[in-house]
């Protein structure tokens, strides 16, 4: 299935989550780890998707191949009205993860 790596933008995006918002989050991404089905996801374009709630919440990710199988990078948390500057934040961590291989 998956294995998932978190950047450090969104291990503090989730830290800021209350208790129950983590626990939301955090049984989606196990949802997609053991069964690999994303749910309400959306394909941003250039790798980059995002995983929606009705809430507004939001968690960018790309999805890689390693030499261990399919890898989801979590790159940032945010929320509908923060969309737009997460999506470009994303990007940019895309690139600079890209940069790095």
């Amino acid at each position: 299935m998956y294995r998932a790596l978190e950047t450090k933008n969104y291990i503090d995006w989730f830290n800021k989550l209350k208790k129950k918002e983590q626990g939301q989050v955090q049984a989606r991404i196990v949802k997609i780890l053991n069964d690999g089905h994303f749910g309400d996801a959306k394909s941003l374009g250039d790798s980059l998707a995002e995983l929606r709630w009705r809430s507004g919440r939001r968690v960018y990710f790309t999805v890689t191949e390693d030499e261990e199988g399919n890898l989801i990078i979590l790159l940032l948390g945010g929320n509908k009205n923060t969309q737009q500057k997460d999506i470009n934040k994303s990007r940019s961590l895309i690139k600079s993860l890209s940069e790095e291989n």
